[in-house]
């Protein structure tokens, strides 16, 4: 999906560059996981993965790609569905079935469609455009009936987090935005109007007991041993929440109490102390204090709000550090109106060995 500082196009030069300078192990901890793509790449090489990240839009994502080292039979679930629908023989998996289902079923009214469509907000001064109105009813549809299914006990606890992150992921080919959903575009993006259709995620068994949060991750740092320790925070002073809150509406479906021209909800209680240069160092200094790892790496922005030298300063405090860096394409929705002049960045990967 797209987000903000996701790893996925850069994951295997990081892993390089790691790997020449000798930060290897059996153990990684994605200290801010985000969309996984890192830890999904940890879990691949074989490693146990230990994730964690505050918003719950994340914590789906980290249960169904990181906990999970199973393919969903749904056993509970196909049986249901055979008696109410015809079943395509070509449809050989059983989230194949599901999916196909999800995808069939009749469109919902639901919080979505009410405050994100033009059609659910038109009394508004500027109706909301992050969705159009059959792809709002066809999320509500997906998202409640998943809802339901749990509710009756139809799913395992995996495969529940499973279809929310398929639709999670989905979403995002869908939504009218430049890549957060902070504004919605005025005119329609081509993709957005194109009927959202679920997609399945992909699988990995690497025969470990992986473990996942849904926590500030500072609360964690006495309890987790790793080899790795991986921190790749926000790099500036915008929160990811107003950035996400679509998908962490979505994710949650909770109905929250919303405001404004986006529909922002409550996020108060979800905001990083990495988004202030300040608070940052400071806590960036108690993880590399008081948390239990023999290699931290920090891959951070070479536009970040903490300064090169203060971050370096800090860290040789606890050990052997070294600065990596590699320049990569900027993300549009985080070019600071630079998108024409500076079109590239470096990620910078501060390694701090004891």
């Amino acid at each position: 999906m797209r987000y903000i500082g996701n790893k996925e196009n850069i994951v295997e030069k990081i892993y390089i560059i790691l790997l020449d300078n000798n930060i290897i192990g059996n153990t990684f901890f994605d200290f801010f996981s985000g969309t996984t793509s890192v830890a999904r790449f940890y879990k691949a090489l074989g490693y146990k993965v230990f994730s964690s990240d505050i918003m719950y839009m994340s914590y789906c994502l980290q249960k169904a790609y990181i906990e999970n080292n199973d393919i969903p039979i749904f056993n509970k679930l196909i049986p249901l569905i055979k008696q109410i629908t015809n079943i395509d023989k070509l449809l050989i998996e059983p989230i194949d079935i599901v999916i196909n289902y999800l995808n069939n079923i009749p469109d919902v009214k639901g919080f979505i469609y009410n405050n994100y469509t033009p059609g659910g907000t038109k009394e508004l001064d500027r109706p909301r455009m992050y969705f159009s109105n059959e792809n709002g009813l066809r999320i509500d549809a997906i998202r409640q009936q998943i809802e339901d299914w749990n509710n009756k006990g139809f799913l395992l606890e995996s495969e529940y987090y499973i279809l929310l992150a398929c639709l999670i992921e989905t979403v995002s080919f869908y939504a009218n935005v430049a890549g957060v959903y902070a504004a919605f575009h005025k005119k329609w993006d081509p993709r957005a109007i194109k009927r959202l259709e679920l997609r399945k995620i992909k699988f990995h068994d690497n025969k470990q007991k992986n473990v996942v949060y849904n926590e500030n991750s500072l609360d964690l740092i006495d309890s987790i041993e790793t080899d790795i320790l991986y921190l790749d925070p926000p790099y500036n002073e915008r929160q990811y929440l107003p950035n996400y809150h679509l998908i962490e509406t979505i994710a949650k479906y909770d109905n929250p109490l919303i405001k404004g021209v986006t529909g922002m909800r409550e996020y108060g209680n979800k905001k990083s102390t990495f988004c202030n240069a300040k608070t940052a160092l400071r806590d960036l200094e108690l993880v590399a204090q008081k948390a239990k790892y023999k290699h931290l790496v920090l891959s951070y922005n070479s536009e970040g709000i903490m300064p090169q030298e203060e971050i370096i300063s800090m860290l040789s405090k606890y050990g052997s550090v070294k600065l990596e860096q590699f320049q990569y394409a900027r993300f549009k929705s985080n070019n600071n109106g630079l998108s024409k002049t500076k079109k590239h960045i470096y990620e910078q990967l501060y390694i701090l060995s004891i």
